[in-house]
């Protein structure tokens, strides 16, 4: 499976990550989409015949005209032209929007300095292509004892061998210009191999590098930023961001470069302030401009005698230096309530049940719950009542050898069996035969 991030094949032998996902060196470091890659070629001989190709992790990309009659595309590793041999390299962008990038570059399309694509890279390639990239860590250890020995005012940030290991490019981070042509043979001599030096910035170096910002996301330098404009203080000061040099700097030392993403549009909203307002003269003695709120187009001064800070509208500020221009010194600043400026919050017509349960409506569910486990005793210990004499009539006629029970006959059945019995046993009524009243 390729790397669905940096669209490598078979593995992905340029060193991005496995399991097809980049991590913060990854191949799809500052890439342009080629969103011109599904249109059909209409005119072969117009077709643009040069490549982008990236090496070393993306960190470095350079154009190579492909006079090869091969069509190469996103992800196929290639051997171009190298000092005194060759390279290899990652496709990065082919066809039409090639030109694009090379106008946003300034590079000439039929510039005959431009190198060539040599081949497809093969097996044999590639497998001497990591064996040098494998150099490179003990080198740049080795660099920079070197460096250390000659007693140089320069930093080794980074080593890049040439696929064939016929040269190595050492990058290197100096604040004043070193005279490194001693270091030049050394390195020479130690590793074989041609030396160049390049210098590069704190901000480059960052780049190369990569990692994560304060917002959570890759480092702008490690994934589109190419242009380094030149950050000061003054951008958080028109910001009004605390000049805290630990907060405002990144990864490189220097400050952020998204300091300046936004200043133009504090730029435009600082337009309609007032100049020439940081001091005004009131009753109560000078007022001191210590920030502007754009967003509220607020004002906020503080008196020297107080600690406290006064908002003023614009439309006040105007004013009072209007006055003060005049000779005439207000008695009142006129402060807006910024409390009541907020507008109120609507309750909604719902409520949270779970982030509203409070103790007392958890002991009203337990008495309810109480209440009703003793009333269902209750009733189930007058119900067991009620059955008991029942039971004990029946026990008393299970005991009795004399009286056979029939389970067909219910207990009134057998009481009016018995009332002809009795009757026949009762003494005979008045007027009977034997009455010695009834004889005379």
């Amino acid at each position: 499976m390729g790397c669905d991030s940096c669209g490598s094949k078979g593995g992905a032998p340029s060193g991005c990550k496995s399991n097809g996902s980049c991590g913060t060196n990854s191949c799809n470091r500052m890439n342009a989409y080629d969103w011109l890659v599904n249109l059909p070629i209409n005119d072969a001989a117009s077709f643009c015949r040069v490549i982008e190709v990236s090496f070393n992790n993306g960190t470095r990309k350079d154009f190579f005209r492909n006079s090869t009659l091969q069509y190469f595309e996103k992800g196929d590793f290639i051997a171009v032209e190298g000092v005194s041999g060759f390279d290899v390299g990652e496709v990065q962008l082919s066809g039409e929007i090639v030109r694009l990038q090379m106008k946003k570059r300034n590079a000439d399309e039929f510039s005959a300095e431009m190198k060539r694509v040599l081949r497809p890279a093969t097996d044999r390639d590639i497998e001497i292509w990591k064996q040098n990239k494998a150099r490179e860590k003990e080198a740049l250890i080795r660099s920079r004892a070197i460096t250390r020995q000659l007693n140089l005012n320069m930093k080794m940030s980074q080593i890049e061998f040439q696929a064939d290991g016929k040269k190595a490019t050492f990058f290197y981070i100096a604040d004043d210009r070193v005279d490194f042509r001693e270091l030049i043979k050394i390195l020479a001599g130690e590793f074989r191999v041609k030396v160049e030096m390049r210098q590069i910035g704190a901000r480059q170096e960052a780049g190369k590098v990569g990692g994560i910002g304060s917002c959570g996301r890759e480092l702008c330098c490690a994934t589109w930023l190419t242009d380094f404009k030149s950050v000061n203080t003054a951008a958080a000061r028109y910001q009004n961001l605390s000049i805290n040099q630990t907060k405002l700097s990144g990864q490189c030392g220097r400050l952020k470069c998204c300091l300046n993403y936004e200043l133009d549009t504090y730029l435009d909203a600082l337009q309609h302030f007032p100049e020439n307002a940081d001091m005004l003269q009131v009753a109560r003695g000078t007022a001191t401009l210590i920030k502007k709120d754009i967003f509220k187009n607020l004002m906020w001064y503080v008196l020297q005698d107080s600690n406290k800070q006064y908002p003023l509208t614009i439309e006040r500020v105007n004013k009072i230096k209007s006055l003060n221009n005049q000779n005439i010194i207000p008695e009142e600043m006129e402060a807006v309530d910024v409390t009541s400026m907020k507008q109120k919050e609507i309750e909604p017509a719902f409520v949270d049940l779970v982030g509203h349960i409070s103790l007392q409506s958890l002991e009203k569910a337990d008495k309810k719950r109480h209440h009703k486990q003793q009333s269902d005793q209750r009733q189930i210990g007058s119900q067991q009542r009620g059955q008991q004499p029942q039971q004990k009539s029946g026990q008393q006629r299970g005991n009795n050898p004399q009286q056979k029970f029939n389970p067909a006959i219910k207990p009134g059945q057998a009481q009016r069996k018995q009332q002809p019995s009795q009757q026949r046993r009762r003494p005979p009524p008045a007027g009977n035969k034997n009455d010695p009243k009834k004889d005379q």
